[in-house]
């Protein structure tokens, strides 16, 4: 479990198959790693993944085929948004982010609003009814607050800290992202259901 509040950005040095997917390589210079140990989860751009390995300021996870598929910016020489998970008694200064992406949206516009920026992104069609004005959303692994709500579209502003501190600050048109809607959302859903009624 993590809170969507990027703890440092490293960049995924390499990337080599493995099996029906790869093993990553991330340097993460000033996330620090002194209290990481095999087996750990950290969410990269929003995706959770198990430590395999680590070597002085980098660490290696293995990334399946289903978690290459569903997501997006996991490619050699990217930067990346990292995340230790909780611990108990840890302050939640987001919101609840499970690390399970629900899929990839696209940036549609990016007004600069000086110290800030306005986002605005189109979301998958099946996770567009997620998303409610007020609502929480993780943007590659990033806690943000939605302030509109547009069909499948939804618009977001990211603070100067924010901006300053993950890698959503070279977001522009046709940027993809990788989204987590509120878990809430979903639970409702369920317990709505005509099938869980009976």
């Amino acid at each position: 479990m993590f809170a969507g509040i990027v703890s440092a950005v490293g960049r995924i040095a390499r990337s080599v198959p493995s099996g029906d997917g790869v093993r990553l390589t991330v340097e993460a210079p000033g996330f620090g790693l002194e209290d990481v140990a095999i087996g750990d989860s950290i969410a990269i751009q929003g995706a959770c993944h198990t430590v395999v390995a680590r070597s002085g300021d980098a660490f290696d996870v293995d990334a399946s085929r289903a978690t290459l598929d569903a997501t997006t910016g996991l490619e050699a020489g990217r930067p990346v948004n990292l995340e230790k998970s909780l611990r108990l008694g840890d302050r939640v200064g987001g919101h609840l982010v499970s690390g399970h992406v629900d899929g990839v949206g696209e940036v549609v516009e990016a007004a600069d609003l000086g110290a800030s920026v306005r986002l605005a992104i189109r979301a998958p069609a099946a996770l567009a009814r997620y998303i409610a004005r007020k609502g929480s959303i993780a943007v590659d692994g990033v806690s943000l607050t939605v302030n509109a709500v547009d069909r499948d579209r939804f618009e977001v502003n990211v603070i100067p800290h924010t901006r300053a501190v993950t890698t959503l600050r070279g977001l522009i048109p046709g940027s993809r992202v990788n989204l987590e809607i509120d878990m809430i959302a979903r639970y409702a859903e369920r317990l709505l259901s005509p099938e869980v009624a009976k």
